[in-house]
């Protein structure tokens, strides 16, 4: 089944340093970008970590130092991909807890405030672990009944998650063909910040979602405690979550 598109929709993967959102980085990146039309725009781009790919990265992907030595930096490109993303929904496995968030500390430390906000987004893992709970490489042969003989490469995880998505559509009559529909069916809180860090409550009020004030408004937390503020800004937390608190505290006043 072809997906049904208001805006154009982006299907991406990326391959990076390890899998920690703030502090890891990104050597590949994988993108299909697919209009209304239905017409399908590839793009794939090995970029330069400006730091050594670990020894674990590599052997779960194959890109090794002297593979991107030449390659520009995330900062080199970073505007041109905002241009690329600018009014499109995003797409991907795995991608609400780990290629968004990472992204996003990415353009953040390049300089460009990209406002993902905008933005909606389907995790077809979610979709898949709703509904049956196995891997990319599984679900590709579950729903396309393909082998994915190139997994942890960019673009062929990107393609089979794209080819998923709409095997997905035809196996579940559940399951709408709408952008909407889909974002909030493989989202698993609704967050506000794209760690999680922070989540709209069942009366769609922002609440921490951690620590000593998890499930307090963060508006609330902020007018009792303001120290709390400079605490987070100060601490280890992503860059988004740090802009996103930011907004909120600047609407207070």
């Amino acid at each position: 089944m072809e997906l049904k598109l208001k805006n154009p929709i982006i299907f991406f993967d990326l391959e990076t340093t390890g899998i920690d959102i703030m502090h890891d980085r990104i050597v590949e990146l994988s993108l299909i970008k697919v209009y209304p039309n239905g017409t399908e725009e590839v793009k794939s781009r090995r970029l330069n970590p400006e730091r050594p790919i670990p020894a674990e990265a590599t052997a779960v992907h194959g890109i090794t130092d002297e593979d991107v030595k030449d390659a520009p930096t995330f900062k080199q490109v970073a505007k041109d991909l905002a241009r690329i993303f600018e009014g499109c929904d995003v797409a991907g496995f795995n991608s609400n807890r780990f290629d968004i968030p990472l992204l996003e500390e990415e353009f953040l430390r390049a300089g460009v405030d990209f406002d993902f906000s905008k933005r909606q987004f389907i995790d077809v893992q979610t979709i898949f672990h709703k509904m049956e709970q196995r891997t990319l490489i599984a679900a590709y042969k579950f729903y396309c009944g393909k082998d994915l003989t190139d997994a942890h490469s960019a673009e062929a995880d990107t393609r089979a998650t794209y080819e998923v998505l709409k095997a997905q559509l035809d196996r579940y009559p559940n399951l709408e063909n709408d952008v909407t529909f889909l974002s909030e069916f493989s989202t698993h809180n609704k967050n506000v910040d794209l760690a999680g860090r922070m989540i709209y409550n069942e009366n769609k009020v922002e609440v921490f979602n951690f620590g000593k004030h998890k499930g307090k408004p963060v508006e609330e937390v902020l007018k009792k405690e303001p120290s709390y503020y400079g605490w987070m800004m100060q601490g280890d937390f992503p860059l988004n979550t740090k802009k996103v608190l930011t907004r909120i505290k600047l609407r207070m006043k």
